[in-house]
């Protein structure tokens, strides 16, 4: 992977193998999520992320249990297809901000004093969690923290 190479949401969740098209708004987006994103788009965010089933689950707050069910089943539902969605958000705005995945990732898995010492990725699972990550990121990313 190039170091400024663009990392964007609908790439990490497998592009168009897994979304017919790229959404190019969030409106798009809300669709997307409403209809249920493939089941495909969880191996090809393992994939993506270099994560374990378990620690998607967990950053996902769904049980494995019901990920393996969906794989079956082929579909997410429209809450857990939101969650999936946020967390590949907050993915590709971190290998924005550290342009690069690779660093991005080790960023996500570290425990960072902004987030009173939580992983970002441990925050995800809430949308206040996320907020607090997605402003973290922005406050790096105008050297606040440089």
């Amino acid at each position: 992977m190039g170091a400024l190479e663009m990392v964007s949401a609908d790439a990490l969740l497998g592009g168009r193998a897994v979304l017919p098209q790229a959404p190019r708004s969030g409106l798009e987006w809300v669709d997307v999520v409403r209809h249920g994103i493939s089941s495909q788009a969880l191996d090809a965010m393992l994939k993506s992320i270099g994560l374990s089933q378990a620690e998607l689950a967990q950053a996902l707050d769904i049980p494995e249990r019901t990920l393996a069910r969906r794989k079956r089943e082929g579909v997410l539902s429209r809450e857990e297809s939101a969650k999936l969605l946020r967390l590949a958000r907050t993915v590709a705005r971190a290998a924005q901000v550290f342009e690069g995945l690779e660093a991005a990732l080790n960023w996500l898995k570290t425990p960072i004093d902004a987030l009173e010492g939580a992983t970002p990725l441990s925050l995800v699972d809430t949308d206040i969690g996320a907020d607090s990550v997605m402003d973290t990121l922005g406050r790096i990313e105008h050297g606040v923290f440089a």
